[in-house]
């Protein structure tokens, strides 16, 4: 593998591996000693253009499981926040040798200009970019789908006629991006629940089937509900009235999480709203997965790491040459 950039062009058999191996590296973290001498000697990078704590942790815990070196870059206080290029800063990381970038970016796109602009030879590996992606989320929820419905004999196994509904703010939601493509590609049957104003326009490409009322597509009876955070920080016009209309008629409320059937797993990618789109009761329920999505995020992510680095990579001059010849 020598990218992780998205969800959408990632192949069934790709993705299968990233969870089976995900699968090994989990088993590993159920050890006295955690870490693994796998990727001693390589030097991975947390490149953040934006606030994280959840996955720029998940990723430096993944690195130093495996032995990797981590250097956290974050865009605030560093030459970025001085005007500073994308590529001029990936000629940086490219000069420290780095094996592997982790990058989010409020720019959809930015990770893959930056997998193929020839700047930089290290594996990039997207950790969210703008509303576009977030591969590694995408990937961590269907690994903790996989083990809820077949347990310690998941390897191997794909989603087929598992049905997930994926509830909120679709519109600004990379994860629902990225769900729905790897949902799709693993065999599973998705369904979008939002409101109108949170729908994006060119959703009918998309291999899912779009609703507005939760109620319905609770009493249909999903094997996996997705509850999405609003992203206000995001929004720039009034997508519905006020909060409290939103959490009446789209919040997974007690009485809605009560209707819900008993085999049907709550989950939540964080950070929770809690009374907003989630409520206590759902959030700390037995049926919640989001405690185990961030602990199944450290072994996703060790996975994908793994397989982005076990390979020696081109020198950057002959990335750059292949570039060239590409361009003519």
């Amino acid at each position: 593998m020598r990218h992780l950039l998205d969800t959408k062009t990632l192949s069934r058999e790709d993705a299968l591996r990233i969870l089976d191996v995900a699968e090994d590296m989990a088993d590993t973290q159920q050890r006295e000693v955690k870490k693994l001498p796998t990727l001693r000697g390589k030097t991975v990078v947390n490149l953040f253009f934006e606030d994280s704590t959840r996955t720029r942790i998940s990723f430096e815990a993944a690195a130093k499981r495996l032995s990797a070196d981590v250097i956290n870059f974050s865009a605030k206080g560093s030459s970025v926040s001085k005007g500073e290029s994308l590529q001029d800063t990936a000629q940086t990381l490219q000069a420290m040798a780095a094996d592997a970038v982790v990058i989010r970016h409020g720019a959809s796109g930015a990770p893959r200009t930056l997998a193929t602009s020839g700047w930089i030879s290290a594996g990039v590996l997207n950790a969210g970019d703008g509303t576009h992606e977030h591969p590694t989320q995408a990937l961590l929820d269907a690994f903790t789908m996989r083990k809820r419905r077949y347990g310690a004999d998941s390897r191997g196994r794909d989603l087929e006629g598992f049905r997930v509904t994926i509830v909120g703010d679709i519109l600004h939601s990379r994860v629902a991006r990225s769900n729905v493509w790897l949902l799709h590609t693993l065999g599973a049957e998705v369904t979008l629940v939002a409101p109108p104003t949170l729908v994006p326009q060119d959703v009918t490409a998309w291999p899912a089937q779009v609703g507005y009322d939760l109620d319905e597509a609770i009493a249909d009876g999903p094997d996996a509900l997705m509850m999405l955070r609003i992203q206000l920080e995001r929004m720039n016009a009034a997508y519905f009235p006020t909060e409290r209309e939103y959490s009446r008629c789209w919040g997974l409320d007690p009485e809605r999480f009560a209707a819900l059937p008993q085999g049907t797993m709550v989950m939540h990618p964080g950070p929770m709203n809690r009374g907003l789109e989630i409520c206590a009761e759902a959030a700390d329920s037995p049926r919640s997965t989001v405690l185990d999505q961030v602990t199944n995020g450290v072994s996703v992510r060790m996975a994908a790491l793994y397989l982005l680095l076990a390979g020696e990579r081109p020198a950057p001059a002959d990335e750059t040459d292949t570039n060239k010849e590409d361009a003519r």
